[in-house]
């Protein structure tokens, strides 16, 4: 159960660039041999952030068969709190209200 919560925790990793921006212009003034350094790690951080977008869910649908997913998925909603409203107006069983 470890190993799936690692995953959400990796996943969920801050994946802002503006720190290994900031490095790399303190660097830059500095006149500094790490500019090189650091511009590896934001290239990794860009490549790692690609990765995640392949990734993701509905990436490779079109933004038509996304809005067809969605529509389909409101209306399944809306179906299934109608007939929730429904059960819950049928009062098939007297349930003791806890006090």
């Amino acid at each position: 159960m470890a190993a799936p919560q690692q995953r959400e925790e990796k996943e969920s990793e801050d994946c802002s660039l503006l720190p290994l921006v900031h490095d790399i212009i303190k660097c830059m003034d500095k006149d500094s041999p790490d500019v090189h350094q650091e511009l590896a790690k934001l290239k990794v951080k860009i490549q790692e952030a690609r990765d995640q977008i392949s990734t993701m869910p509905g990436v490779d649908s079109s933004p038509l068969e996304q809005q067809q997913q969605l529509a389909t998925l409101r209306e399944q909603v809306r179906t299934k709190n109608q007939l929730l409203h429904k059960y819950k107006g049928l009062c098939m069983f007297d349930v003791p209200k806890a006090s």
